[in-house]
């Protein structure tokens, strides 16, 4: 159970944030979606399932320091408390070959994948640390700072160069993120997803989608946003997890 997790989940609105949002609430503990503008109405029916007291929407770029400061404001001002948990999970993902048919890698698409993903997730964490430190601990820790990082850290595709560079410096960070923070009692843990059906794959065609869950050995399926919920929550209850990536991906290694 989470009852005591008050959580800050960026990119909530859809996807594998959204499957964490829920993971969270339906386990008893509260949640501020942090999601762009554009996304709010993917909001409203979790705002109005779990009441205001338990969830709340707030708009949100992560890339700014005063909207992130927002949301942590939304859950001390809506009574939920200070956040404990963060949760990030928004991002892009706009793909390009250093040279392709179009040219040179345009470097203002690659500097954007870096400020969103990397950037981002680093904005959110160093503000929400700050907060959490002036909690009470309990049993010497104060919360946890989960980022979503890609198995393309790992396996970088064709014309993946700015995603994977932006999800490989998340992984980098993550041990020096913990190992910063661990004087104040907060842990830092990274999730890599592989393939996974969110809205990005979801528009594919049915038979698009059998054949990539084939890919992957065991289970022999695309992820289920369930998944990576239900590691979120095993992270917020494991206090032994921490400075590590967890590869969330069936064993599935990605081809060029």
């Amino acid at each position: 159970m989470l009852s005591s997790t008050v959580g800050l989940v960026t990119g909530g609105c859809s996807g594998l944030g959204r499957s964490a949002a829920l993971r969270i609430l339906r386990s008893g503990g509260s949640v501020v979606i942090a999601d762009l503008p554009s996304q709010s109405h993917l909001a409203e029916p979790l705002v109005e399932e779990f009441g205001s007291s338990r969830c709340r929407y707030y708009p949100t770029d992560v890339t700014k320091e005063e909207d992130v400061m927002g949301a942590l404001d939304e859950a001390e001002n809506g009574g939920m408390g200070v956040v404990n948990a963060t949760v990030n999970c928004a991002g892009i993902a706009t793909p390009s070959k250093i040279l392709g048919k179009r040219g040179v890698h345009d470097l203002e698409l690659f500097s954007n994948v870096i400020k969103v993903n990397t950037i981002g997730t680093f904005n959110v964490n160093r503000l929400a640390a700050s907060r959490m430190s002036s909690l009470p601990p309990t049993s010497g820790l104060r919360g946890v700072l989960i980022n979503t990082a890609s198995i393309a850290a790992y396996d970088g595709q064709v014309g993946q160069c700015a995603y994977a560079a932006s999800k490989g410096a998340i992984v980098s960070m993550t041990l020096a993120m913990a190992r910063d923070l661990a004087p104040n009692g907060i842990r830092c843990m990274t999730i890599a997803p592989g393939l996974f059906l969110t809205p990005l794959l979801e528009g594919l065609p049915e038979k698009v989608k059998e054949e990539l869950g084939k890919q992957v050995p065991c289970p022999n399926r695309l992820g289920d946003p369930e998944d990576f919920g239900k590691l979120v929550e095993a992270i917020i209850t494991n206090p032994m997890l921490n400075g590590e990536t967890i590869r969330l991906d069936g064993a599935y290694r990605m081809p060029p």
